[in-house]
């Protein structure tokens, strides 16, 4: 009997215990466990597991692969303004306000300069591109300067961003279905969006407590 290990939050699903909260019996393999099932801690699906022992992988966002053509130019723009916004909450959960405070800058001027057209798979060729360059460029630029908190900011950003893709995915499948009977919260130290009746006590991705965070309207959001 194997172990796989969430690669978001560490979560274990050990085949020998199954997993009874979700309906799962003891002794149930990997294979069999649905194609719908969801981390209990986090929500990552099942692409985001990866067998103890087995090769260590990072958690990819999984989308499609990005539009050769469309929006070139704008989706740029809107890339750097979700990877700029990330460090920006990642640098204050360090205690670095004036880098923090430089990054929201940078957002906001890239946010400006995108346009508002588009739809949800647009945002999914998004985070493909950021899972396949864009976090591998800015990890290398982190190691080079031997920067830790930049790095651990990376890190956060990059399981955040496979969390949105696995909520759009579930969205553009189930619906408001997917919503259905549960709240919306965002976690305000790392962007952690965590689909659910209640927020977790701790975040799965940054560890800051429940307190950090914000409920956000569903009808807001619409």
């Amino acid at each position: 009997m194997s172990i796989y290990v969430c690669m978001v939050c560490g979560f274990d699903y050990d085949e020998a215990a199954g997993e009874p909260g979700s309906g799962i019996a003891p002794g149930t393999k990997w294979e069999d466990v649905p194609e719908d099932w969801v981390c209990p801690i986090c929500g990552a699906d099942k692409s985001m597991f990866t067998r103890q022992g087995g090769e260590e992988q990072k958690p990819a966002a999984p989308a499609p692969e990005p539009k050769k053509e469309a929006k070139a130019i704008n989706t740029n723009y809107k890339l750097q303004a979700v990877m700029a916004s990330n460090l920006a909450c990642g640098s204050k959960k360090q205690y670095r306000e004036e880098l923090s405070g430089f990054m929201s800058q940078v957002a906001d001027f890239f946010e400006a300069r995108s346009t508002p057209q588009g739809d949800l798979d647009d945002v999914l060729d998004l985070l493909a591109q950021d899972s396949a360059t864009g976090y591998a460029q800015a990890f290398e630029v982190a190691r080079k300067e031997k920067d830790r908190g930049s790095q651990r900011a990376l890190t956060w950003g990059e399981k955040v961003s496979a969390i949105q893709a696995t909520l759009i995915k579930r969205f553009n499948k189930d619906g408001d279905a997917a919503l259905s009977g549960n709240d919306i919260f965002v976690c305000d130290a790392c962007g952690f969006i965590f689909v659910g009746q209640e927020a977790p006590e701790i975040c799965p991705v940054c560890k800051v407590p429940r307190f950090k965070f914000n409920k956000i309207s569903k009808e807001a959001s619409a």
